[in-house]
């Protein structure tokens, strides 16, 4: 074990003076923080590249500029990158007590890795930190963007997705810790192989694909893919923030790295836990309008009226969708809350079952195996774009839903959809089928607004 572990780029990959280098980071979060939206909650995880900062710089700090709400309450980084000088198979963290770095000293947290003891694949190996920059070119940004912190360093060997995941989830805590991957994209391609390449790298990142990424993507495909799996297990948002390449930033274009980055939230519970909290009652309200449509051939009018949360009462839109065998049996709903929630859930229901045009009214003989699920949706927020490219690259995977309109054509998908058609440009093709256009339809006349769901199965 060794006191400390000296830098191995400091005065390469970033200034070795400590004013010039602290200069440099804060103009790069400045400039970032300038255009990054803000956002009441807190990262629980980031992506950002390693270059040197002239070129990955400005990339790296659109995701750090994020920290600012953390800045007191993040106490712990947990920091995986790969290996670029050391072979070895597993996951490597350092022996060393603090780490150096041109700002000042930051401590590991000795205790914090000994409580990682027993992960598979995890052990130390100093050897593997002695020249890596994957990880120590992240040091300076956690450093101003932090007030205090230790460091929880880990180099990536030879590993898989799955063994990354379960050293997260030991790592994972609350609050307090924040995990930092660190990847670069493509490398040397000329400009446009890049961007193709590196657009492909960000449709598999944005669905959050443990697999998705091939070894000619990212240098830092076995931690981000590790990542990504914890994230998909525990519901994680991801945002993607920026992608460029140093032909953007400080270096030719016959030649060029990727970088990207990305920030992963906790699911927001504040409008999803009244609702979710509702759920049972949603999904008997629906089945019981079922019930009734079997016996009566109409709608119910009024079920399970006494004692009904206030919410009932409240305006609200509801798209039911019945499935036998993973196959769509039937899926009505509505796009705007105009009639209250109770009144929406139960005609809508009663329509799923009887009236969707696209099969024949549901038989009693179907009940049997029938499966249910209730979506509550946000209102819809009309998007602004100039072409379709900028539709595209607003659009969340796995959260937006998405309604569209054009020439007296209109169409919604929920964000379940994601599920069988996760890549952007599909999604929007088959809802453009939907709506009656063609799949390459554009126009400037052309719609689209977005919103959320809470899904209850």
């Amino acid at each position: 074990m060794t006191a400390i572990r000296p830098t191995a780029v400091a005065g390469q990959f970033y200034p070795a003076d400590a004013a010039q280098l602290a200069q440099q980071v804060d103009s790069y979060l400045g400039q970032a923080g300038a255009r990054t939206p803000a956002r009441a909650q807190v990262p629980k995880a980031l992506i950002a590249p390693h270059a040197g900062y002239v070129y990955s710089g400005p990339v790296a700090a659109s995701a750090y500029a994020l920290l600012e709400r953390g800045r007191d309450t993040i106490t712990r980084v947990v920091l995986l990158g790969p290996s670029h000088r050391v072979a070895f198979r597993g996951m490597a963290v350092s022996g060393a007590e603090a780490w150096a770095s041109p700002l000042g000293p930051v401590p590991i947290d000795r205790a914090f890795i000994a409580g990682l003891q027993g992960v598979p694949m995890l052990g130390s190996l100093d050897a593997a930190h002695a020249q890596e920059h994957s990880l120590e070119v992240h040091v300076p940004f956690l450093q101003r963007c932090l007030t205090r912190f230790t460091l929880v360093p880990v180099v990536i060997g030879d590993a898989r997705p799955e063994e990354v995941a379960a050293l997260l989830d030991a790592a994972w805590g609350g609050p307090e810790t924040l995990i930092v991957i660190s990847t670069d994209l493509s490398h040397y391609l000329d400009y446009p192989s890049c961007q193709k390449l590196d657009s492909a790298s960000v449709a598999a990142i944005e669905r959050l694909d443990p697999n998705g990424l091939g070894r000619d993507q990212a240098c830092g495909r076995i931690p981000v893919g590790g990542l990504l799996l914890a994230a998909q297990r525990r519901g994680l948002e991801i945002v993607t923030l920026d992608v460029r390449n140093s032909g953007d930033t400080a270096g030719p274009k016959d030649r060029v790295v990727g970088y990207g980055a990305w920030a992963l939230y906790p699911a927001e519970p504040s409008a999803e836990d009244p609702i979710r909290a509702m759920g049972e009652l949603l999904k008997q309200l629906a089945w019981a309008s079922i019930r009734v449509g079997l016996q009566t051939g109409h709608p119910a009018r009024e079920v399970m009226t006494s004692d009904m949360p206030a919410a009932m009462g409240q305006p609200g839109a509801v798209f039911v969708t019945l499935k036998r065998a993973g196959q769509l049996r039937g899926c009505i709903g509505s796009a705007i809350a105009w009639r209250p929630l109770l009144d929406d859930v139960t005609d809508n229901a009663f329509k799923a079952a009887f009236k969707d045009p696209r099969f024949p009214p549901l038989k009693a003989d179907e009940v049997q195996g029938l499966d249910l699920s209730v979506s509550v949706l946000t209102p819809p927020e009309p998007m602004t774009f100039v072409d379709q490219a900028d539709l595209l690259a607003q659009l969340r995977p796995r959260i937006d839903g998405l309604i569209i309109e054009d020439g007296g054509h209109r169409a919604l998908f929920l964000p379940s959809v994601w599920e069988q058609l996760p890549d952007k440009g599909q999604f929007l093709a088959h809802l453009k089928q939907k709506a009656g256009m063609p799949v390459n339809h554009w126009s400037t006349s052309f719609k689209a607004s977005r919103f959320q769901a809470v899904e209850i199965k």
